[in-house]
């Protein structure tokens, strides 16, 4: 839907979502029929570019809001716990008014995005003070990345405290069902934003926020939404990890995940599983196929991020239900889009980065060294393909994740791996290694990799990354 007289319009998305799965598939029970959900999954609303721009203006406050159905005390952009979604096309304009009526400062990050880091683009360096408005002005390329995406506060040392308060939301680059077959371009899209909360009195919980202390799981800010889909009908889900520290282990019963996209980046082949994990920063472009009538859960599943790290429990994130008129089932495709492989790329330069923290779990560190905005930890040459090895001397898991330019993970632990194309953010293993290729194209300038849990972030497990001609 596109806005009238060259203004963004602004209009709510439509609500049902997720698909069901089949009555007691794949030797698993189905839950009881009569399980009670929540109200109708909505979709956040969307602001919608028009004739190549979208012009926006996000007020940065803290208001009581609905939150899970209740009301607390949250961090909001425009009065939104879950707020719109943006809505672009490759070769777009975002020019982006931010106003900061918080007591602290702030500013934002479009996460995954390939975009210039300098300037009033996606510059995580901007410091909004109190009361400040800050003009952001994005270019985005005509080559840009079909897929979901999201933004969120990127203020360094509080970015944990202003995410996990509610300060994310969804950005989407259209162009991803162009790659499917024209009998499957139409079909329902939904935002599945997974979102966190904890609670303090009747406040969102800010002030420090223990990764593994027990949180409310959310879907578009909803508690255990209903959602809907006919029999044999093929939806689009986004499946988005926009929380602050958590991980999400998503699974459907009887169902299978079948993934067109990796953080924004087509796959060059549809691959499938029963269970996806969403470290933090996460992204899965996903088809499910509606089931025989039926009720089920979306959940995510215990995961545990090693000795040293967190325990996540089981969750209920959505009742799921099959009904309606059944759609003629259809054949899902194989072949997806064209991907970069950097398997064979001259290598013009490598780097090891080692994730570290101290015994207290108080500081975290990159090669030895905290955070510092002023000084420079990597540099790379534009026009080239580099190999990093992450290595994780800790006892716990690390999600990686670089700005600017996406990276193709070659590696875990000496083992090959196949992920039919590239991604922003990868699991680090405990005590364990990853290999990854970054093709440096497009933008120069100083940007950051770092742990994207945004505790660790902030404790100091982020470095400097320059790109130079």
């Amino acid at each position: 839907m596109r806005s009238r007289a060259g203004l963004t319009y602004l209009y709510a998305a439509v609500a049902l979502v997720i698909a069901p799965l089949p009555s007691g598939s794949a030797g698993e029970p189905s839950p009881s029929p009569s399980a009670p959900g929540g109200a109708a999954l909505r979709d956040p609303p969307q602001l919608v570019s028009h004739d190549g721009l979208l012009r926006v203006k996000i007020v940065v406050e803290r208001r009581r809001v609905d939150v899970g159905g209740r009301k607390l005390w949250a961090l909001t952009y425009n009065g939104r716990y879950m707020p719109a979604t943006l809505r672009i096309r490759p070769g777009d304009r975002l020019d982006l008014a931010m106003e900061n009526r918080l007591t602290s400062p702030t500013n934002l990050h479009v996460h995954g995005m390939h975009v210039s880091p300098s300037g009033h683009s996606d510059n995580i360096f901007v410091r909004i003070e109190p009361g400040r408005t800050f003009h952001y002005s994005y270019r985005f390329p005509r080559d840009l990345a079909p897929g979901t995406y999201w933004y969120h506060s990127h203020a360094d040392p509080i970015s944990a405290p202003q995410v996990a308060g509610g300060m994310s939301g969804i950005i989407i680059v259209d162009g991803l069902k162009e790659h499917l077959p024209r009998s499957l371009r139409g079909i329902t899209d939904h935002v599945i934003a997974l979102k966190d909360f904890q609670v303090q009195g009747d406040t969102v919980k800010t002030q420090n926020l223990k990764i593994s202390a027990p949180t409310t799981r959310t879907v578009n800010g909803q508690l255990d939404p209903t959602i809907k889909i006919r029999p044999g009908e093929v939806q689009l889900w986004r499946l988005a990890n926009v929380s602050a520290n958590v991980y999400y282990y998503v699974h459907l019963r009887g169902q299978r995940f079948h993934v067109i996209a990796h953080d924004a980046n087509p796959v060059d082949r549809i691959w499938t599983a029963d269970s996806l994990l969403l470290a933090a920063g996460t992204r899965f472009d996903v088809l499910v196929q509606g089931g025989p009538p039926g009720t089920t859960r979306l959940e995510t599943l215990p995961y545990s991020t090693g000795p040293g790290g967190n325990k996540f429990p089981q969750a209920t994130l959505a009742t799921v239900v099959s009904a309606g008129t059944p759609v003629h089932p259809v054949t899902l495709p194989t072949a997806f889009a064209p991907v970069e492989d950097l398997s064979h790329a001259p290598i013009a330069a490598r780097h090891t980065l080692v994730f570290s923290e101290n015994a207290a779990g108080t500081k975290y560190y990159i090669n030895g060294k905290q955070f510092d905005m002023n000084r420079v930890d990597v540099r790379s040459k534009l026009g080239t393909v580099e190999e990093w090895v992450v290595r994780n001397d800790s006892n716990e898991e690390h999600s990686f994740h670089v700005h600017v330019d996406d990276f193709q993970l070659m590696s875990i632990n000496g083992r090959p791996h196949h992920g039919h194309g590239l991604q922003d953010t990868a699991s680090v293993p405990p005590k364990g290694r990853i290999v990854v290729r970054i093709h440096f194209t497009d933008f120069t300038g100083r940007t950051v990799l770092h742990c994207h849990i945004l505790n660790h972030e902030d404790a100091g497990m982020m470095a400097v990354l320059e790109i130079v001609k």
